[in-house]
């Protein structure tokens, strides 16, 4: 019989796996990334760096997910201005730790709520926004910032790059292995 969990039940499930992909997605990038790439702004004076998009990624989980049912999810020692530089004292490692802890507030808010509460309101900046809303929003937001991460990780590793999805010219050879995997599963 097939799997009839209640929709809330699979949208949380969901949101776990899109997360966590998201984050694996960008990891796979920063491991193809020198330290030296990791600090270097594309061009002008207004380019973000990948430290500088990560720390505001750090941020911006750390804020929205901390308390996120019961305070407003832009916290106000919160620094958002603060995350789009890179200070003395900046090392990969410490950047790395907030990400590390960014994603560890996330990730236990999303173990720890519930299907009922996904109708809950949470605000973010004094809006209101239903749980379900945020969490998307969230997902939008990370989505675009860990493709900017993955361009600048493409174009500083240039012919040493290792693809992170389906490589060119080998589709049709994934979709083959897929259908046969598909056919074989109970």
């Amino acid at each position: 019989m097939a799997d009839v969990r209640p929709i809330s039940e699979t949208y949380l499930a969901d949101m776990r796996a899109r997360f966590e992909g998201t984050r694996g997605m960008v990891e796979r990038a920063l491991k193809q990334t020198s330290d030296d790439a990791f600090f270097r702004p594309l061009g002008g004076a207004e380019d973000n760096s990948i430290a500088i998009i990560l720390k505001h990624m750090a941020g911006n989980l750390r804020s929205r997910f901390t308390d996120f049912l019961t305070s407003d999810g832009e916290k106000p020692d919160r620094d958002r201005d603060g995350e789009f530089e890179v200070r003395a004292g900046d090392t990969r490692d410490e950047i790395m730790r907030g990400w590390d802890a960014g994603w560890v507030t996330l990730l236990g808010v999303l173990e720890t709520l519930t299907p009922e509460q996904l109708t809950n309101t949470v605000t973010i900046r004094g809006e209101a926004h239903p749980v379900v809303s945020a969490l998307d929003r969230q997902l939008a937001h990370h989505s675009y910032h860990a493709g900017q991460i993955v361009l600048l990780a493409k174009h500083y590793a240039g012919e040493r790059w290792e693809t992170l999805s389906i490589a060119r010219g080998k589709s049709g050879a994934f979709n083959a292995e897929m259908a046969t995997e598909h056919r074989s599963s109970p």
